[in-house]
């Protein structure tokens, strides 16, 4: 928006009636200058000033973080002053601590007791079996019908389930690519030569 000028004359009247004119002045229409001038000054105080003001800020802001810092150690020091001050709550605080960690202590040796006990068992009943698979061995007998059997009863007691082959399915030399399949799973290479398209 641009300001227009209009040019004001104004005519005084003196004492004795005789009419003068005054210097003409100029009013703008529209525009207000006072913002444009502190638009300005501002320019120049930003342009002239910015990196001190930049610095300044950064150095203000530093301090209140140090001053924050400072106030929140004084007043974590004046609750443990005035907890030291009270001997019998640093006592019981103290007590409750150490029957957690008494408890917590308790538990781990009782899971570390129950762990020694079962790896106990596991080794028993595996020398077990290499002393009945070695008797079987010594008078001759077939020990995998027995061992099979146990090994089924000991993989269902213990929960984990191994993967059965599919070997009635594939032979040994089993190959996706050779069409040993069925005939509709058979691979075919595609055509030589040159696609024909329009």
């Amino acid at each position: 928006m641009g300001t227009q000028m209009d040019d004001v004359q104004i005519i005084d009247v003196n004492e004795d009636g005789e009419e003068e004119e005054a210097p003409v002045m100029h009013r703008s229409s529209l525009g207000n200058q006072d913002l444009g001038f502190i638009r300005q000054t501002a320019e120049e105080f930003l342009a002239e000033y910015g990196w001190h003001l930049l610095f300044l800020t950064v150095c203000i802001i530093v301090l209140i973080q140090y001053l924050s810092k400072k106030r929140a150690s004084q007043v974590s020091k004046r609750s443990s002053n005035e907890t030291a001050q009270d001997p019998a709550l640093i006592v019981r605080r103290q007590e409750a601590l150490e029957a957690s960690r008494r408890r917590l202590q308790e538990d781990l040796d009782a899971k570390a007791a129950e762990y020694k006990e079962k790896q106990k068992k596991l080794e028993e009943e595996k020398r077990k079996q290499k002393i009945e698979i070695w008797e079987s061995m010594q008078e001759g007998k077939s020990y995998k019908a027995k061992n099979s059997s146990q090994a089924e009863e000991a993989s269902s007691s213990s929960g984990v389930l191994k993967p059965k082959s599919d070997n009635k399915l594939r032979g040994s030399g089993y190959n996706p690519l050779a069409g040993d399949g069925g005939a509709s799973v058979s691979w075919r290479p595609g055509r030589r030569g040159p696609t024909s398209g329009g």
